[in-house]
């Protein structure tokens, strides 16, 4: 899971501070604030570490059938008021939950510039495990030095010395690092894995068809918008094996407790290919196509809870979109409960209020939820996006709310009251 996320002039972050990432981080705010932009530095890592070409230092997107995100150019995602040298920089540290003894707390620092060709570099990649350092800092004509903790002199440098997807030193460096080489290779391994289990639900998700063929085999991916987890839905119904009906068990019980329905089934249309989703509620059953837009919405995000490889990262953005407020409030739970029970870490941009509220109240219960929950609200001061740690005591109690995100409930009900009393006072005249 990843332990911290720190963002220097991207995009709307002229720095970030470090940000704790916990089992359950919610990241709230206003519109165009930057908390996408969180999110997004973790997609950028992933789709340049997810990259066929090796030798590429960044992937800011463009090809719409691999890439997460499209970033555009190095000036899109620079920050407008970065200083000289024209820089921007993306740390993280994770921590592998299955990690061997020796590679268990991991730190990936990368700052990247543009070059005079117009293309970006990255000018300067650290990976740390444990205490140990090693860093590749690029010298003139894109040759790198290899540097090793505190050590003042470079290992070696050279062309050939030229990290790989800004997670990996090159074959030539590990193999002039010796012993060194080894752990430093086994732990962007380790990086690697982790930013690949990364599963992302973006907040435009695909409508429902009537019915669907499938290709009797398993989604590698849901895709950004969903659009596997009817496949990954399907293969849990239909194929044979020890986990069958787990995603669709797992589905229906959530749905349940959301009071959207009381379960969701697979059926085949006589002996076609062709398959339709069956939502029951009380006596009524109908093809998911005829049900309220939510039903369809909250599938992928309630899939992708199981369908992710356990003890991975799922990103979700507004998973909250077109439910109702009790569905709302029950996806607090789904983090916690379905976070515990698989070993997923959820990072979540959220807008609701009554997912917040079922939050505090989960915190209020079982105070040791604390430990696994950070939240955090962000907003824009003086064109810059900035970080407001939400403090929460072990009752549940907001400490430092912002005022006017959510509205002033109290203040609507006194005004209503005043307004009811005004009324009555006119009729009596």
């Amino acid at each position: 899971m990843f332990t911290s996320l720190q963002l220097r002039n991207f995009k709307a972050w002229v720095d970030s501070g470090k940000i704790d990432l916990k089992p359950v981080t919610m990241l709230l705010g206003t519109n165009s604030s930057g908390k996408s932009t969180l999110i997004q530095s973790l997609l950028l890592l992933k789709q340049t570490a997810m990259s066929p070409d090796r030798t590429i230092h960044l992937n800011l997107g463009g090809d719409e059938v691999n890439d997460l995100f499209n970033f555009g150019d190095f000036d899109d995602v620079l920050n407008q008021y970065a200083e000289a040298p024209r820089s921007f920089s993306l740390d993280v540290a994770l921590r592998r939950r299955e990690a061997k003894s020796d590679i268990n707390n991991i730190g990936l620092r990368c700052v990247y510039q543009k070059i005079s060709s117009g293309s970006v570099a990255l000018q300067e990649v650290e990976i740390s495990t444990n205490g140990q350092i090693f860093r590749a800092a690029r010298r003139e004509k894109g040759a790198y030095s290899i540097y090793v903790d505190e050590e003042p002199q470079p290992r070696g440098k050279g062309r050939s010395y030229a990290p790989e997807r800004s997670i990996s030193f090159s074959a030539e460096a590990l193999f002039m690092l010796g012993e060194d080489g080894d752990l430093l290779e086994d732990t962007s391994l380790e990086i690697r894995r982790e930013l690949e289990g990364i599963s992302y639900l973006g907040p435009l998700r695909r409508k429902p068809e009537r019915d669907y063929s499938w290709n009797k085999s398993r989604p590698g991916d849901l895709g950004s918008d969903g659009k596997g987890a009817i496949d990954a839905l399907l293969a849990s119904s239909l194929m044979k094996g020890d986990d069958r009906d787990y995603i669709l068990n797992g589905v229906s019980r959530w749905l349940s407790r959301m009071k959207l329905a009381d379960k969701i089934e697979v059926r085949q249309q006589g002996r076609s290919n062709r398959y339709e989703l069956i939502v029951h509620r009380g006596e009524v059953s109908c093809n998911l196509r005829d049900v309220g837009i939510g039903v369809s919405q909250i599938l992928p995000v309630l899939v992708v809870s199981y369908f992710a490889k356990r003890g991975s990262v799922v990103i979700l953005e507004e998973p909250e979109i077109h439910l109702h407020p009790l569905a709302q409030s029950t996806l607090a739970e789904l983090f916690v409960e379905v976070g515990k029970e698989r070993d997923l870490q959820f990072i979540v941009e959220t807008h609701s209020e009554h997912l917040f509220r079922r939050m505090q109240t989960l915190i209020a219960k079982n105070p040791r939820n604390l430990e696994d929950v950070s939240m955090y609200f962000i907003e824009r001061e003086d064109g810059k996006a900035k970080l407001r740690t939400l403090e929460v005591d072990e009752v549940g109690r907001l400490l430092n709310w912002p005022d006017g995100f959510f509205g002033d409930a109290i203040g609507e009900t006194r005004e209503q009251a005043r307004i009811a009393i005004e009324r009555m006072k006119d009729r009596k005249k």
